[in-house]
This record gives structure tokens, sequence and C-alpha cells, in this order.
């Protein structure tokens, strides 16, 4: 479908933004289903997001997604939060709402969505969690709603470690989940966590693009343990090549990439993403 003079604008924002294939994923879904939107990527600094949302407002975008460094720092001009969005403080999808800017966080979503694609049961089971940034908050967030009964957070002991502290108390109070945060350099207390753990899930980005480096020594690994990450490139991150040469089943996050967008579609059209088809078009088997 060619723009026309009634098209509504999607969109995304953050930094860098030249690799994603949200715009062919979108673009392709709306052409499929006859719908008159476009997607467009806009590379857009922490600095000029307010002047990013003014101009969206003026030209009557109808939502945008955002990635890093923008998944926090937009809350702040936000008229109101959804519950998943509120708890994990982290928005990745806006939806421009009768004059008000809306934020959701699909992350979560669509990473629980894709571990239920990948055959992978998460209901009752103890999950341990690498980092706590944006993506890993929607996940923590959506999988204490989703009946996960046990989670271990590790990231850094800096300046947010307290914060993240309170963060799983909160969820903790707020579900049947029991949350709990670790130092990551605590290499005794990772080795015990994953040992009670059904699944391991990498929320940073150690193991993106050329690094080759994992978090966890290949010798925390064992064959029961169900290995994923949010990273979809490479395909296989040392995490998930380690785990692999184990026999562990592995997920990487390229269906999370996808089931985000289907509910960012969902939030801004009504409609249900036909997901079949944008995998075939716009995922290719590894």
């Amino acid at each position: 479908m060619q723009p026309s003079g009634t098209t509504r604008l999607t969109c995304l924002l953050g930094s860098p933004v030249s690799h994603s294939i949200s715009p062919a994923m979108h673009n392709t879904a709306f052409e499929a289903l006859g719908l008159d939107y476009s997607y467009m990527a806009f590379d857009i600094s922490e600095s000029q997001i307010k002047n990013a949302i003014d101009a969206l407002k003026l030209l009557n975008c109808r939502g945008f997604n955002l990635t890093m460094p923008l998944k926090t720092a937009i809350i702040p001009y936000l008229d109101e939060l959804s519950e998943a969005a509120r708890l994990s403080h982290s928005v990745n999808t806006c939806v421009f709402e009768d004059g008000k800017l809306i934020g959701h966080t699909t992350d979560g979503i669509g990473f629980m969505e894709a571990m239920t694609d990948s055959g992978i049961s998460y209901k009752n089971k103890v999950i341990t969690i690498l980092g706590a940034g944006g993506a890993a908050t929607s996940i923590i967030v959506q999988a204490a709603l989703d009946g996960v009964s046990k989670i271990n957070i590790f990231k850094r002991k800096n300046a947010t470690f307290d914060k993240i502290v309170d963060f799983a108390d909160k969820i903790t109070r707020s579900t049947d989940c029991d949350v709990f945060v670790f130092d990551m350099a605590d290499a005794t207390t990772l080795e015990f966590c994953l040992q009670e753990s059904d699944i391991l899930i990498n929320g940073t980005n150690v193991g993106m693009g050329d690094d080759d480096s994992s978090l966890v020594p290949v010798e925390f690994l064992r064959k029961e343990l169900i290995v994923t990450d949010v990273i979809y490139h490479p395909a296989y991150t040392r995490l998930l090549k380690d785990a692999k040469s184990l026999g562990c089943k592995v997920m990487n996050g390229k269906y999370m990439l996808l089931y985000q967008g289907a509910a960012a579609f969902k939030l801004w059209t009504g409609q249900d993403m036909p997901i079949d088809l944008i995998k075939e078009k716009c995922f290719t088997e590894d």
C-alpha cells in the first residue's frame, strides 16, 4: 500500500535504530490487513525525547515504540501508565488516545509469548534472570503476573541496586511470586540459584553483537536448565552456545521481538498481527 493523505504514522524511537526489523514487521502486517498505517524508525537521543513527542503529537501520530535508551526516560512525559508499565517502571509502547499519551510495556508479554511459542512451560516454575534494565523488569513483572512461583534477579551492585530491591518487594507484595535480588558478582549464590531454577534468562546486553562473553560460567549450567536470552543478534550468544553444547533447550530473543510487536500492533489498530505471515516474511530460521 502506498501512503495517502489519511495514513496514520507509527514509529520507533531510540538510538541506534538502523538495525531494527520493526518497520518491516509492522508495514508487512499493515499491508496484509489493508490498514492505512505506516511505520518508520527515528534515531532519537534522550535529550531529544520531549521535542520528538511534541512533533509526533502535532503530526497526529497514532503511537510509537521505544528502544534503548528511552524506555524509562519517556515516563515523565506520559499522562498514564498501564499496570505492567507502572510496576516495571519501563515503557516500550505508547498510544495517543483522546489527547493523552499512554505508556505500556509489551516486552514482558513478548517474552512470555515467545517461551510459549517455543514450547517452554513457566507456570509455577523458578526463574533466574540476569539484569534489571527496562526489558528485564518488564519480563519480571509479566512472569510474576503469569504464574511463575519464584524469580531470582542478579544485577550489579551499583547505585540502582537498592531501587531494584524495592521493586522486587513491590512485585512480591502485588503478586503470588516471590522475588529476590542478588549481587551479580556473587558467583556462589548464582551457582546455587541456577541449581534450583528451571529457566535462566539473560536480560542484559552481554553477548550482543561482537561481544563473545557470558555472565555465567559454563560449569554452572546443567542439561535440565532451559537457557534463554533477550538478544537476537547474534542468534546464539556465548551463553546459548555453552548451554547448547550441554544439551540444554535454548531460546534467543527473536520471537520476543515478534510478540512484543504484535502486542503493540493490537494497541494501535485493535487488530491481531498476522503472526504466521510475519514469521515467514520477516524472521528467518537459524
